[in-house]
């Protein structure tokens, strides 16, 4: 089996798009997805992209994908990588394709100079848990995530 990591061009859009809402249904999600795949691929490969994207292959067929964006640390002073999603088809899992996707993202992080890598898991996915720890990546529990989003944005922009 061969095994290959590549960046994302904007031919793969439609692909993206797609692991995007698999990787929602996954996390029952789907409900959630509303993005526009015009403004996504202007996003991601428009003139001032805001994040990236790698492609997984399992010989020569794209089996999974990375999102991500660089975040900072103050306390570092460095910057550091935040994987926004990750998602590997089932047929693929097991595979090592998951593990290929982290292990690209952290040498990204050691050609870069970053910091660290980042990224939130779910609660109630112990499989995905068990996997990120098993690779070193530790729970940062004494953290909650908070969201402004939709009117509740709209009024604090507005405040």
């Amino acid at each position: 089996m061969t095994l290959n990591i590549r960046p994302a061009t904007p031919d793969d859009l439609p692909l993206i798009a797609q692991f995007i809402r698999d990787l929602a249904d996954y996390e029952k999600l789907a409900h959630e997805v509303r993005f526009d795949e015009t403004k996504l691929g202007e996003n991601l490969f428009g003139p001032r992209p805001y994040a990236e994207v790698v492609i997984g292959e399992l010989d020569g067929t794209a089996q999974g994908f990375a999102l991500f964006f660089h975040n900072f640390s103050t306390f570092e002073g460095r910057p550091g990588i935040y994987l926004e999603d990750l998602f590997v088809r089932p047929e693929a899992r097991g595979s090592g394709l998951g593990k290929a996707l982290l292990a690209h993202l952290a040498e990204l992080c050691v050609e870069r100079d970053c910091a660290r890598l980042e990224w939130s898991v779910l609660d109630w996915n112990t499989p995905s848990i068990g996997f990120y720890q098993s690779l070193g990546a530790k729970l940062m529990d004494e953290w909650t995530v908070m969201r402004v989003d939709g009117d509740a944005l709209t009024r604090l922009a507005h405040s």
